[in-house]
């Protein structure tokens, strides 16, 4: 499988410790949806979510991952190869 890097000039803040979140299947979908370039509207319509509850996980997800943005979340999953 090859990944393309979207993003190569974005430094993380933060390198989250490996093992520490345990996603669940629809943040993986989210996270997912978002490396392949869909807008939150789109990522939102196919979850059957709010936007808002989208960036709602999406902050809870950066939280947790320890890094500043829903970018770098998407980043992170990419470079350990969750999605």
């Amino acid at each position: 499988m090859t990944v393309r890097v979207l993003w190569p000039a974005i430094e993380m803040s933060a390198e989250p410790e490996a093992g520490v979140w345990s996603p669940e299947e629809l943040d993986v979908t989210i996270l997912r949806l978002l490396s392949r370039g869909r807008t939150i509207e789109y990522v939102a319509r196919r979850v059957d979510l709010s936007e808002r509850t989208v960036r709602r996980r999406l902050r809870a997800v950066a939280d947790d991952l320890g890094v500043d943005s829903s970018i770098e979340a998407v980043v992170y999953a990419v470079r350990v190869g969750l999605i």
